[in-house]
């Protein structure tokens, strides 16, 4: 099928305030992406799929609504460019989860590598909220609602879009070709995940482990100068080690001035280069990329009805796209009787 114009559909949960990894991972992207004339971007706070695994602790959702909705205006998301909207807002999703659970099997969302790793890291045993488990079902639906052609997603993502690009199969073979089957935009390679700065693989709210978007400079400072080196280098005339160096592996991200960079690899590599001077130097490059955003985050939490208002009205416009694609559901399906 050929688009004439690409329409995206991106978004997160909102449990917290965004941080590096999501700024490095999805939203540097999503600006870039809304400049393109070409391309129409629908970005979903999902607070629906946050409430599957935090339903009794409501209030952890819906207060990060705005902590989220500013990260995305502060980085550069533009309402008039892209459509911020909340999932809760959306009843069509609902609804289109609803039908397209009649076209899986219990046991194909069981196998689904991402639903088990998932359910194996929350530790919910055998009691695992029936919401959670159905969540790709859910996905499918956020996907196709806005007949997204285009789904940027990291590579431990790809099993959901697998799914729904099932789900889509079954439905236009079953009732008409009526969805449209989307692609994954995938991180270039040696993009994926930014590392925790302890070292661990994933930066997460859980493990306490990253910097936020929000951070003040005083708080970047310390996290910073706490950050995971080479527990080996020791002293300053010591040779350090530069893979798995923390300090390092967010320079090669962050920094601009990658010959700089270069030397002081080949440097601390050889000796006499010590971990408070390469830290400093990654607190510069950080303050630089984030002192702007920083400024802009501050200047609309000051009125926090605007953003909220931002949001309203996208939610307004994304439920009319999510209208018009489930009335041609139903019709296809045969069950949109009083039109």
């Amino acid at each position: 099928m050929f688009f004439l114009k690409n329409i995206i559909l991106t978004g997160d949960r909102p449990t917290g305030k965004l941080h590096l990894g999501h700024y490095v991972g999805s939203l540097k992207t999503r600006v870039e992406m809304q400049k393109e004339s070409n391309n129409q971007l629908f970005v979903m706070i999902a607070d629906m799929q946050a409430l599957t695994d935090n339903a009794k602790n409501p209030e952890k959702v819906s207060s990060n609504v705005l902590e989220v909705a500013l990260d995305y205006l502060a980085v550069g998301l533009d309402p008039t460019k892209s459509t911020l909207f909340i999932q809760s807002q959306i009843p069509e999703l609902a609804e289109l989860t609803m039908y397209y659970l009649n076209l899986v099997s219990v046991g194909r969302v069981r196998r689904n590598p991402t639903v088990k790793n998932e359910i194996e890291q929350k530790k919910f045993g055998g009691g695992v909220p029936t919401g959670f488990f159905i969540y790709p079902v859910s996905q499918a639906a956020d996907i196709t609602a806005f007949k997204a052609n285009l789904v940027p997603v990291g590579e431990d993502q790809k099993p959901m879009l697998e799914q729904t690009q099932e789900i889509v199969q079954a439905f236009n073979h079953t009732y008409g070709n009526v969805l449209v089957e989307p692609k994954g935009v995938f991180p270039p390679k040696g993009m994926g995940r930014l590392p925790g700065i302890d070292g661990n693989g994933k930066m997460s709210k859980s493990l306490g482990n990253g910097i936020y978007i929000s951070d003040s400079a005083d708080v970047v400072k310390q996290k910073v100068m706490n950050m995971y080196t080479d527990p080996n280098h020791i002293h300053v005339k010591d040779p350090g080690k530069v893979e798995g160096n923390m300090v390092f592996t967010y320079l090669d991200v962050f920094g601009k001035d990658k010959e700089a960079i270069e030397k002081m690899k080949a440097h601390y590599r050889s000796g006499g280069l010590g971990d408070v001077k390469i830290k400093r130097y990654l607190i510069d490059v950080l303050e630089e990329e984030f002192a702007p955003i920083r400024i802009r985050r501050k200047e609309l939490s000051n009125d926090p009805a605007a953003v909220m208002d931002i949001l309203h009205k996208g939610s307004e416009e994304a439920a009319k796209t999510a209208a018009k694609t489930l009335s041609e559901v139903k019709t296809a399906m045969g069950i949109n009787y009083f039109n």
